[in-house]
């Protein structure tokens, strides 16, 4: 029975990696219609959010089939309740990725264009979903809090280019400003998606050491 579980709990941990995989092709492909001004990748990552939407409904039946069939101890228990959160962060990531795109196809975003802070926050970002996902895969409380740490470092980047897109806004009176605030919100959308890493990485933490970061801070302004 335990080596049918284990074998279970390693499909698990097969899926998440893919689903994982998903959000990263997805935020890659954003970044790339944005920079290159490609319509076609930008739809693309509409068919990349389908697929994570379809992981998520996948996976939710996976972890659901360990509680009800199987009896796991503390630590399993912990593993499946944070795959289970886990996946709908991921989720919200391929949304935050369509609605990149979505602001490539509405605003006609079909000339190339140089980014590079939005390029350094989209790597940073994929990243921090990836190493997020590997930490669940592997226990890696390290990794995990470098996913936490990197947070700081994608909320910084933001405001860079919040500064320099407003600066850019008010020195072009005309133009430009409505682009400018497109990019805004594509800043915005990847750092939240920074954050949604973020909370993997806790509920990671919490799958290895049973403590949950936020819940913790939580408890602590209620008191």
């Amino acid at each position: 029975m335990r080596n049918k579980f284990d074998m279970q709990l390693e499909r698990l941990n097969e899926q998440l990696t893919y689903m994982g995989e998903l959000c990263e092709i997805a935020i890659n492909k954003a970044t790339k219609a944005l920079q290159n001004g490609d319509m076609e990748q930008a739809k693309a990552v509409r068919e990349a959010d389908d697929e994570i939407d379809q992981m998520e409904k996948d996976i939710e039946r996976l972890c659901l089939k360990l509680l009800l069939q199987q009896q796991p101890v503390a630590r399993d228990l912990r593993q499946i309740s944070a795959a289970l959160k886990m996946i709908t962060d991921m989720e919200r990531i391929g949304d935050q990725a369509s609605d990149i795109a979505e602001i490539i196809i509405s605003a006609r975003m079909t000339e190339a264009m140089d980014i590079s802070r939005i390029g350094q926050m989209s790597e940073a970002a994929a990243k921090m979903v990836r190493d997020s996902v590997t930490a669940y895969v592997k226990k890696d409380l390290e990794l995990s809090r470098e996913v936490m740490a990197s947070d700081d470092i994608v909320d910084e980047m933001f405001e860079e280019n919040k500064r320099e897109l407003v600066s850019f806004i008010a020195e072009n009176k005309g133009g430009y400003g409505e682009r400018a605030i497109d990019l805004i919100m594509v800043a915005k959308y990847l750092e939240r998606i920074a954050d949604h890493a973020t909370n993997i990485a806790e509920w990671v933490e919490f799958s290895i050491t049973g403590v949950h970061k936020g819940m913790e801070t939580m408890k602590l302004k209620e008191n």
